[in-house]
């Protein structure tokens, strides 16, 4: 039995549950008995207090609270130890970004290339406590290739499908964000054709990806990274900061349709942009939060 989706908005605000624990809880729950345990942990997280027998003072939320996801992360067979990372299913299909990005670079970009990096990572990670995913970012490169290849590219993979949408639906950046894209670059046109520069094979050669990021200063910046490496790991080859936009400029994200006109590629890629995802990460990065992918 599948525990619906208001259920499962439910347990992430009661018990502090990650998505990808959310995620992992509706996949493993069996019958009534998780069910069960999912209705108890919530409906025990919206009482103001819990007094457990005997005790001579309520217990406090928080104990509770983590005492009950403890509980009910055991009987939906989650372990806080590496099994850690799914393979982010796309939110469209395999054809919707056409004619920017076809069909079969869909399939093996996503099946194979990003199902890769989530399998080394996981492996890395094995018996290992598992960071959430933004945070496996901040050290990757100090932690090794494993973690700075694999954990990024597990990052970067998720970053970007969900940066995109269908043809013609991912709307318009916010007043706020077109008016720091201004601000920054002058206007919409001159930030693409700059994004578009720094992509190029003359400036990223080779493997890796560009971004817009909002660095530690405040500003929007254009950067690139080389191979999986994002602004968000501590001494990245480019400037640091929190990513809101990201492009794949790997030879694997165009080659199919584009073979070596990588630019071509760069200005098809406009057409399906999620600029309400974008702009909803703008709002994060100037809280001081990175996208939680």
């Amino acid at each position: 039995q599948d525990i619906g989706p208001d259920w499962l908005k439910v347990l992430g605000l009661c018990t502090g549950a990650t998505s990808q624990q959310v995620s992992k809880m509706a996949r493993r729950a069996r019958g009534l008995v998780a069910l069960g345990a999912a209705a108890f942990v919530a409906s025990r997280c919206l009482d103001v207090s819990f007094v457990a027998p005997g005790a001579g003072s309520t217990a406090s939320r928080r104990d509770m609270l983590a005492g009950g996801m403890g509980a009910l992360l055991g009987v939906a067979g989650i372990s806080e130890q590496a099994d850690a990372y799914d393979l982010m299913p796309l939110p469209y299909a395999y054809d919707a970004l056409e004619p920017s990005i076809d069909k079969a670079t869909m399939e093996f970009h996503h099946d194979k290339h990003h199902n890769t990096y989530v399998t080394n990572i996981n492996k890395a990670l094995e018996g290992k406590t598992q960071p959430s995913l933004l945070e496996l970012q901040k050290t990757a490169i100090q932690a090794g290739p494993a973690y700075r290849n694999s954990g990024g590219g597990t990052y970067n993979h998720n970053f970007f499908w969900q940066e995109m949408a269908p043809t013609g639906t991912g709307g318009a950046p916010s007043s706020k964000l077109e008016a720091a894209i201004n601000g920054a670059f002058g206007s919409m046109g001159d930030f693409k054709s700059k994004f578009e520069a720094a992509g190029a094979p003359g400036a990223r050669f080779g493997s890796g990806w560009v971004w817009l990021v909002l660095d530690k200063g405040g500003k929007l910046v254009i950067t690139s990274t080389p191979n999986q490496d994002n602004p968000l790991m501590d001494g990245v080859d480019g400037t640091a900061g929190l990513p809101i936009l990201g492009c794949d400029v790997w030879e694997h994200a165009y080659y199919l349709k584009y073979q070596f006109r990588r630019p071509d590629y760069l200005k098809a890629w406009w057409d399906v942009v999620n600029w309400k995802q974008v702009s909803s990460w703008y709002d994060d990065a100037l809280a001081g939060n990175g996208a939680s992918v």
